[in-house]
């Protein structure tokens, strides 16, 4: 999901990362919707011990935050429009100020559109940030901050492709991405060099 330019409401917003997006104009692709395949979120949570209160800040149609309850985690929902899944705030992540009480993490698939700018905001915001990003977002001088300044510990690499995220609305089969994608995580504690390693992922 993105945020589109004209959008401002206060507070709360997406994440990165859409399946093709070069394929799809930006008025074709709205607010960057593309619903995270459970897969993804288990190998999250294979990988990672994660906190026990964390922030969906991207949350969409709930499908990382489902996982995460189910595991037993307290999860603090919102995002720039209501979806039909219970938010705790409709805001634009992009603009917010402060992160909920208690957060110890964010946790999301941002939209592809403003990937860099989320990132960037979610460390402002978090002491642990997890993000689904494409593994291309490793490469471009742009990111130098974000990847080699701001404590990223880890980078869990699908040994298989995801499923192709459609876009929100998309009726029809699913199909395996052409696009790598990876987990992202930052934090705050982290000293030396970044790891990188090959997690499960079975398209689901």
């Amino acid at each position: 999901m993105t945020r589109q330019n004209e959008q401002t409401a206060p507070g709360i917003g997406r994440l990165e990362h859409a399946c093709q997006t070069g394929r799809h104009s930006h008025a074709e692709r709205g607010l960057d919707l593309y619903e995270t395949p459970e897969s993804a979120v288990e190998a999250l949570l294979h990988a990672e011990a994660l906190p026990l209160t964390v922030w969906e800040p991207a949350c969409g149609r709930g499908a990382i935050v489902r996982m995460l309850r189910a595991r037993g985690h307290t999860v603090v929902t919102s995002d720039i429009t209501d979806y039909g899944f219970p938010l705790d705030l409709v805001a634009d992540f992009l603009t917010t100020v402060l992160p909920p009480k208690g957060c110890g993490a964010i946790v999301a698939n941002p939209p592809y559109q403003i990937a860099t700018e989320f990132t960037r905001h979610a460390l402002d915001l978090a002491p642990c940030v997890y993000l689904l990003l494409r593994l291309a977002s490793l490469e471009s001088i742009p990111r130098t901050e974000i990847l080699e300044r701001r404590d990223l510990a880890r980078v869990h690499v699908f040994r298989r492709r995801l499923h192709m995220m459609h876009r929100d609305g998309r009726i029809g089969p699913r199909a395996s991405s052409a696009i790598p994608f990876a987990w992202f995580c930052w934090n705050r504690d982290h000293r030396g060099p970044t790891v990188v390693d090959r997690i499960g992922g079975v398209a689901s």
